[in-house]
């Protein structure tokens, strides 16, 4: 007999719980400008929850796209000069020996080039001139400075063994001389009396505002030809590629040792990489996502408030209904998990609602546009967890009350 009384009080009590949330969604249906307005608040807190994450992980992706396109396995040498105490030591600069060196003695350099630079003022046609900043380097600059060359050709290494007479010339020079970069192609520009033919335009990948080696009025020719108008092997840069980002900070340092070994010990070289910037930009990013949830995690708990405080309302006027309802035999469990229910009910339509509107913004822009917007479902996930909550939360003190009024009080309150 006892087994078979067992599964009653199984039934029952979920009848109970789908009794409890029908008349939950009943009530919802016959206020719902109230609950709507209520939930209002949920919606914008959940769809600024989504779309500061997507703010915060488009911010960091393109900071970091910005820095990858300038080269995340790029190594840069330069001479800085004697110790601070030695101010009277001969110069002791970098050499082309110095980059053969470092490519036999580091290992995964996959591309290198030195740079020598020359100033000079060219002849643009009629009468006029540019001041120009010519660069001598390798066919490998394009590789280790991540260089774009909209029309045209680089140099290659034929070029550099028999001498040619070529150049590159920037984009804007392109434009500013020519009209156009394809109009430049073939063109004769003439330096020191040698004339050089241009054969393609280049440009950085990202906008470094002057602060490289390249600016807008910038011809890149062979070294081997710079080396015409050079009285020394000095170069003033020396730029190193590696095969694995990963292998950078270590190769920054085996790089500088080799420097080092090759020189006086009182000469200073400064080797440096991206990896710092790098990582400043990601903690910048993670940092400002971080306090942007803040801030509507803020708007949430408003919005949690409203409900507490529009479910204190609601029990208010639903004295008289509580007391028949305990009067027929629901129990303080039941009642308050009804309103528990209702405003648990509040919170996850805000929350849907919100969810969509966050990921329909980013969704549209990916549509709309050729930019990939990142989209992160676990922040969907967190918002629907969150809502929950503070529906749980914030319902839990009206349940409560409800749930602790006196039948027989509650049938008299008028």
């Amino acid at each position: 007999m006892a087994t078979a009384s067992n599964p009653q009080p199984r039934r029952h009590a979920g009848l109970a719980f789908g009794e409890i949330f029908n008349f939950a969604y009943d009530t919802f249906c016959s206020n719902k400008i109230r609950f709507i307005l209520t939930a209002l608040g949920m919606v914008i807190g959940t769809a600024s929850l989504i779309l500061v994450v997507t703010i915060g992980m488009t911010g960091r992706q393109y900071a970091l796209n910005q820095i990858q396109s300038i080269g995340t396995n790029e190594i840069w040498a330069e001479y800085q000069g004697g110790a601070p105490h030695i101010s009277n030591s001969n110069p002791d600069p970098l050499t082309v020996e110095d980059l053969r060196a470092v490519r036999e003695q580091v290992p995964g350099i996959i591309a290198a080039s030195p740079v020598v630079q020359l100033t000079d003022r060219i002849p643009v046609g009629n009468g006029k001139e540019k001041d120009m900043t010519v660069l001598g380097v390798y066919p490998e600059y394009q590789i280790v400075r991540n260089l774009a060359v909209p029309t045209g050709r680089f140099f290659d290494d034929a070029d550099s063994r028999a001498h040619n007479k070529v150049a590159l010339i920037t984009e804007k020079l392109a434009l500013d001389i020519y009209g156009s970069d394809q109009a430049a192609i073939g063109k004769v520009l003439k330096l020191n009396g040698l004339p050089f033919t241009i054969i393609g335009t280049f440009k950085e990948r990202v906008e470094t505002f002057g602060q490289s080696e390249i600016v807008d009025n910038t011809m890149l020719i062979p070294l081997s030809v710079a080396r015409y108008f050079l009285e020394t092997p000095d170069v003033k840069m020396l730029y190193f590629s590696m095969g694995d980002p990963s292998e950078v900070p270590a190769a920054t340092l085996q790089i500088k040792r080799v420097l080092q070994s090759r020189h006086r010990t009182e000469s200073a070289y400064d080797v440096s990489n991206l990896t710092a910037l790098i990582a400043t930009a990601d903690r910048i990013a993670t940092g400002l996502t971080w306090g942007l949830l803040g801030v509507s995690m803020v708007t949430l708990i408003v919005s949690g408030i409203g409900i507490m405080n529009i479910m204190l309302a609601t029990v208010t006027s639903r004295i008289r209904e509580i007391g028949v309802r305990k009067a027929v035999g629901a129990t303080n469990r039941e009642i308050r998990f009804q309103f528990l229910a209702e405003a648990i009910l509040i919170s996850l339509i805000g929350g849907i609602a919100g969810i969509i509107i966050g990921l329909a913004l980013p969704y549209s822009v990916r549509y709309l546009t050729d930019y990939r917007i990142p989209i992160s479902g676990l922040s969907a996930i967190i918002a629907i967890i969150v809502s929950s909550v503070v529906g749980v939360i914030f319902g839990t003190v009206p349940a409560a009350r409800a749930a602790q009024l006196d039948p027989v009080e509650s049938l008299r309150y008028e």
